[in-house]
This record gives C-alpha cells, structure tokens and sequence, in this order.
C-alpha cells in the first residue's frame, strides 16, 4: 500500500506562483508516469501535466509555457512549477501516481487534493 502527499497549494494574486509537491511513499516495483489533475466546482477532473520515470512530460493545452513539470525519482516526488497564474487556474489539484507492483499489476493511486486559489 503506497501513500501519497501533497503540499504547496494556497492563495495567489493573478501572475502569482505557486509550486507544488507530491511524494510517494511505500512499496511498489515501479512508478512510471507521475502527474496533476485538477477539478474546479461543477467541472469535471482535467489533466494538467503528466511526466514519464525517463522525464517525458505532457501538458494541458492552457497550462502549457506557465506551469513546468518534474520529477525526482530518488524521491518519489513529482513538483508542478505553477507561474503566470490565472483566476481560471484556480482548482482542487491531485497528484496521481501510476504503480506497477512486482508482479505485475498496476494501477492508478489519487493523493487527496491540494487548494489552489488564484484572486485579488
């Protein structure tokens, strides 16, 4: 059984920043990719950003040239680098991390959702 934890969600001006972390703790074989979703009230979850074990990284089309994805897989962790953000950023963000166990099964495994609030 893994855990996962979040932290580095707040309250931001528009053009603010924000990072934050994920971590990963427990017993796996392997974590390939690692990402953030976010949900907004009356929205559904949308895909933010995901990054591969080998440091590929995909982003949502409105994310894209504000917020940078990374991982340190020493760590487990996996960071979003939230720059330039705008009131429509603002969400409940999860961590997602993508497990294959020793024997083969994987599945996907949800942190409990970090407030990202962007106003003035």
């Amino acid at each position: 059984q893994i855990q996962i934890s979040e932290s580095g969600g707040g309250s931001v001006q528009p053009g603010g920043s924000l990072r934050l972390s994920c971590a990963v703790s427990g017993s796996f074989y392997k974590m390939y990719g690692m990402g953030w979703y976010r949900q907004s009230p009356g929205k559904e979850r949308e895909l933010v950003a995901m990054i591969q074990d080998r440091g590929s990284s995909s982003y949502a089309e409105s994310v894209k040239g504000r917020f940078s994805i990374s991982r340190d897989n020493s760590k487990k962790t996996v960071y979003l680098q939230m720059n330039s953000l705008r009131p429509e950023d603002a969400a409940v963000y999860y961590c997602k991390a993508e497990i294959t166990e020793k024997y083969g099964h994987t599945y996907d495994d949800w942190g409990q959702g970090t407030q990202v609030t962007v106003s003035s």
